[in-house]
C-alpha cells in the first residue's frame, strides 16, 4: 500500500463489536460504519456523473451556442449551485470536477491531509469497491457472531477463517 492510494478494508469495531470499515489513507487510520462508507461511495459516483455533465455543458455552450469559455465556466458554476447538496455522511471531501485547461472531468477527494483526484471511472470503480466493502463488513459481523456460537471455534480461529476469506477478495 502506498501512500497516494486511500484503501479500505471490512473489520468490526473493537470497541462496540459491530460492523465497520477500516480507511487507510497516507497518515490517516479510521474506522467507518457502513452507512459512512455507502455514503461516501454514492456521493463519489454522483461526482463522476456530474464531472462528465459539466463538461458535456461547457462543450455544448461553446460550440454549439458560441459562448466564450469564461461565460460558459459561470453558468456550469451557477448550475452547480443548484444541485440538490448531498445528505448523509461522507469519509471524504469529494467534488466534481471539470478540468478549464484539459477539458477533462475529474473527481477530486481529500480527507485531511491527503487529496487525490481520479477520472469518472476511476470513481465508480472506487466507489463499487466501497459498496462491496460496506457490504462485507455486515456480512462479517454475522459471521463472527455464528462462528463465535460454535463451541471450540475460539476467536483466533474466527479470525483465520475471515483472513482466508478477506484474501480472496483481494
Amino acid at each position: 500500500m502506498t501512500d497516494d492510494v486511500a484503501w479500505i478494508r471490512s473489520t468490526i469495531d473493537p470497541e462496540t463489536r459491530k460492523a465497520a470499515c477500516l480507511l487507510r489513507w497516507g497518515s490517516i487510520e479510521v474506522l467507518l460504519t457502513p452507512e459512512t462508507t455507502l455514503t461516501t461511495a454514492r456521493d463519489l459516483m454522483a461526482a463522476a456523473a456530474y464531472a462528465e455533465a459539466d463538461i458535456a455543458l461547457l462543450d455544448w455552450c461553446r460550440y454549439s451556442l458560441k459562448i466564450d469559455a469564461t461565460t460558459a465556466g459561470h453558468m456550469a458554476l451557477d448550475i452547480r449551485k443548484r444541485r440538490p447538496a448531498p445528505t448523509g455522511r461522507s469519509a471524504l471531501r469529494i467534488e466534481a470536477v471539470a478540468g478549464a485547461k484539459t477539458g477533462e472531468p475529474y473527481v477530486h477527494m481529500a480527507r485531511g491531509s491527503m487529496k487525490g483526484a481520479l477520472t469518472p471511472d476511476e470513481a465508480r470503480e472506487m466507489a463499487g469497491h466501497w459498496t462491496e466493502v460496506a457490504i462485507a463488513a455486515q456480512i462479517d459481523v454475522r459471521l463472527r457472531y455464528a462462528l463465535g456460537e460454535h463451541p471450540g471455534i475460539t476467536d483466533t480461529d474466527i479470525e483465520q477463517i475471515l483472513g482466508r476469506v478477506q484474501a480472496l477478495q483481494r
